[in-house]
């Protein structure tokens, strides 16, 4: 944007007033005093050379004379455009002028003043409407943090379940395994007799054929009869056999679905714990979010630079 410089009273533009400058000054608002200055820096620092320094304490006498006349000189030049600048504020249409500012000036103080009471009264509705919504917040974070308690106790207390659960089921399969060696150590027992008595028949069969040759027909009788009988035995036995491995295969069969039931009940029990506890973490991010965004919307704090 192009500045404009403010004519002075002869309709040139007017320099800054502050000496070593040279910037125009821009243009005013068209009512109220006229500016001389450039922008507020140049102001201050034009009021800060109008200071008279405070002397400083000179203990060894080693100051510099010509430091201490150029400053001299800066403090003359400022002191002499101030004179210039209050002789030529003594015009009676300046002065006029400069009242008709301070009225315009104390009028706008007014406004400044009712618009900054309007400005505190919504700022402290404001903070009152932060203070209950940060208490509101407390409150919901003790709410949260006593839930998250009662998760954790939970979550401990479904843990003991699941760990003793997990040594009864080891407990009723080692149970389980030794009861099938058992009844697995007796068939064998059971096939071993069964063999010894076949091998028993058999001998007598032999001997009753050796001893009774004179009686050939009822020796191949009777060993027809005992052939029969060991085939019946053998029967029986394996009947037997195929009936206890069934039984076996059977008891077996219970425990492994009573295995699979406790395992799914473990797993299932597993899976509500970690529900529970991703339901714990979005909460809290859901809090946190929440006092985050309460931070972030505090009233920003506000500034005004008055014009020099």
């Amino acid at each position: 944007m192009t500045i404009v410089p403010e004519p002075g009273a002869d309709g040139t533009a007017q320099e800054c007033k502050r000496p070593g400058c040279g910037n125009a000054v821009p243009p005013g608002a068209g009512r109220g005093r006229h500016r001389v200055f450039c922008g507020d820096d140049c102001a201050r620092r034009y009021h800060n050379d109008a200071r008279i320094p405070v002397p400083a304490a000179s203990g060894g006498g080693d100051t510099d004379p010509l430091a201490a006349l150029e400053q001299a000189l800066r403090q003359a030049a400022v002191l002499a455009r101030t004179a210039r600048d209050q002789a030529a504020a003594l015009d009676p249409a300046r002065v006029r002028a400069d009242i008709a500012d301070a009225e315009a000036a104390r009028r706008r103080a007014e406004a400044a003043a009712v618009t900054a009471q309007a400005r505190q009264a919504e700022a402290e509705a404001e903070a009152q409407a932060l203070a209950e919504a940060l208490a509101a917040a407390r409150d919901d974070t003790g709410a949260a943090r006593d839930t998250a308690r009662h998760t954790e106790e939970t979550a401990r207390r479904l843990a003991a379940e699941l760990d003793q659960l997990r040594r009864d089921t080891e407990a009723k399969i080692t149970a389980a395994e030794e009861n099938a060696s058992r009844q697995a150590a007796a068939a064998r027992g059971d096939a071993a007799r069964f063999q010894r008595e076949r091998d028993n028949a058999l001998a007598g069969a032999r001997d009753t054929r050796t001893a009774a040759e004179t009686e050939t027909a009822r020796a191949r009788q009777a060993e027809a009869d005992a052939r029969d009988e060991t085939r019946r035995a053998r029967d029986d036995a394996a009947r037997e056999r195929d009936a206890l491995r069934e039984s076996h295969a059977a008891q077996l069969e219970a425990q492994r679905a009573l295995t699979d039931a406790e395992r799914a009940r473990a797993e299932r029990a597993e899976a509500q714990l970690e529900t529970e506890r991703a339901d714990r973490r979005q909460l809290t991010s859901h809090i946190t979010g929440n006092g985050n965004s309460s931070q972030n919307t505090q009233p920003p704090q506000r500034s005004g630079a008055r014009s020099k």
